[in-house]
């Protein structure tokens, strides 16, 4: 458990715990897939057209060095705790996010991967609250760990509706 400072985001005595380096891997590559599609379309239409249109193959080869540089950042900027009523999830560089899910509210959890993330060992954990505008999803946890959370979530979230 890394204890990540963030200002007006820390919550006070909370250990957060990170995802894995596994995620910036998988994210590069879907990056470099979808913007070096865009990137090799723009340059042979530039090859086509003449000089007018380099500034396309310009502009997407700046936004490839610009996902490559963001996105490890992105990735060591979300993290989790369990706590003993909630699981609170941070993320967001620029754009800061803290959400707080209850166990009592959470109606089911789901684990998702796909080729890529599991190639890579890793999972999403995605839960279901009451509130259908509620993002919480947890990426990039190591498979055992996505199972893990995902049973001690079912528990916990099981035991509190039970006391209703």
């Amino acid at each position: 458990m890394v204890l990540m400072e963030t200002g007006a985001f820390d919550v006070p005595g909370v250990a957060w715990t990170r995802v894995s380096d596994n995620l910036i891997t998988v994210r590069r590559i879907t990056a470099a897939i979808w913007l070096g599609i865009a990137l090799l379309g723009s340059l042979a239409l530039a090859i086509v057209f003449g000089s007018a249109v380099w500034i396309a193959p310009a502009v997407f080869a700046a936004l490839l060095v610009w996902a490559f540089w963001l996105i490890p950042r992105q990735v060591h900027a979300i993290g989790y705790a369990e706590l003993e009523d909630d699981l609170l999830i941070r993320k967001g560089v620029l754009q800061r996010n803290l959400t707080v899910v209850p166990y009592g509210r959470m109606q089911f959890v789901d684990v998702q991967a796909g080729p890529l993330t599991r190639r890579a060992g890793i999972a999403q954990v995605q839960l279901h609250t009451a509130s259908s505008g509620t993002d919480a999803s947890i990426p990039g946890l190591p498979e055992p760990e996505a199972a893990r959370l995902r049973d001690r979530l079912t528990q916990a979230g099981e035991a509190r509706l039970a006391g209703l």
